[in-house]
């Protein structure tokens, strides 16, 4: 069963490559395209709102097709948008197709958890959504680092290319070993959001919002809070992050996923607080970025296996949902991380993060009183 997994790992690490990669290409993108660290850094804020906006609204377009074609779909469209954003003369072109590439991950990502729930069974659920997410966590720790090198080395914009490169192999992964597989779900897009009237689906997602706006408002500017080499850091944090889905996946389906998250959230708090600790020496830094990373990837199967167990009846949905909340919660970093930026400085960003995280930790402590894991959990594929 992992040999059809591998290929939408594969997509899904192309798509963390080119989100993530942005934060460590910020002085060569804006010194080519003429505009502050901080208007670069909303590249990776409007892929963020163009994702979280249109993955509700495609997924009802594309209700009817077979989950594999989909997936086919999704990467291609992923793969042009990163050629365009390659070959894009300035800045508001590299914006626009940015939306573009966002469209392609928005169908691509919920879709791959989709179809790895649907081919797994229950009691392995957690590992396999662990494996498929697995591709953003490994895409942070080898794509990225990568990314930002050939950035530094050849332009940006070569690493654009790069991450084209990186969707079609997945495309061609896909195409060659993952099977047809059809879900049924409603087309109606007022359907999409009818999970949201479950509390316990609109709790999930508000601590998915919370938590990735803590986080990524200080990643998306971390080459502006730390004075040390930048490829080494996002390298310990890629690293840390591999790890700890790998160990999130299996920590879920032995020990539930509300300790995963709250454990996950505390620590959070904790190691946002300390950047800058983090910053006074590299082997400090690389320790910090590790666990770090660790601790915030663990969530990440924590969190779907939680929609999943909400939401028996409709995964496809719930997980779309989540992904939208995700990428709300980037956009809402990349704004207020950068405001706070421009702002106070440094100390500021460190302040917002810790603040928020802290807030998505008090809200899930009031909100998640638990769901127990049940076998009954199915999507029924045909």
């Amino acid at each position: 069963m992992s040999s059809r997994l591998y290929p939408m790992a594969a997509g899904n690490f192309a798509i963390g490559t080119g989100m993530f990669v942005t934060a460590g290409l910020l002085p060569p993108i804006s010194a080519d395209l003429g505009v502050s660290r901080s208007a670069a850094g909303q590249l990776m804020t409007v892929f963020a709102l163009a994702y979280a906006v249109l993955s509700p609204l495609l997924a009802a377009l594309t209700v009817r097709m077979s989950r594999r074609t989909l997936l086919l779909v999704a990467l291609s469209v992923f793969v042009a948008g990163n050629t365009l954003t390659a070959l894009a003369p300035t800045y508001p072109l590299v914006m626009l197709t940015r939306v573009i590439a966002a469209a392609g991950a928005a169908m691509f990502t919920p879709t791959s958890s989709a179809v790895a729930n649907a081919l797994t069974a229950p009691e392995r659920r957690g590992r396999a959504l662990a494996l498929v997410m697995g591709g953003l966590s490994v895409s942070s720790a080898i794509g990225v680092p990568l990314g930002t090198w050939l950035g530094e080395a050849a332009g940006w914009r070569a690493t654009l290319w790069m991450v084209a490169g990186l969707g079609v192999l997945g495309l061609v992964g896909v195409a060659a070993l993952v099977p047809e597989v059809h879900i049924p779900a409603s087309g109606r897009l007022r359907e999409r959001f009818e999970p949201l009237r479950d509390r316990r689906v609109l709790a999930v997602m508000v601590t998915q919002l919370l938590m990735f706006a803590a986080g990524f408002s200080a990643y998306t500017y971390i080459g502006s809070m730390f004075d040390l080499p930048l490829p080494a850091l996002l390298w310990a944090w890629g690293l840390g992050g591999i790890v700890g889905n790998m160990l999130g996946g299996r920590l879920t389906d032995a020990y539930g996923p509300r300790r995963m998250i709250l454990f996950g959230l505390s620590a959070s708090v904790v190691f946002l607080a300390l950047i800058p600790v983090a910053n006074v020496a590299l082997p400090v830094a690389m320790a910090w970025g590790f666990l770090w990373g660790a601790v915030g990837w663990m969530v990440a199967p924590a969190q779907q296996f939680r929609t999943v167990t909400a939401v028996p009846g409709s995964v496809p949905i719930g997980l779309g949902l989540l992904s939208s909340a995700q990428y709300f919660g980037l956009f809402v970093a990349g704004l207020a991380g950068g405001a706070a930026l421009e702002t106070y400085g440094r100390i500021g960003v460190v302040v917002l993060a810790t603040g928020l995280a802290l807030v998505a930790l008090l809200f899930t402590l009031v909100t998640y009183r638990g769901v127990a894991i049940s076998a009954k959990v199915s999507v029924p594929a045909r």
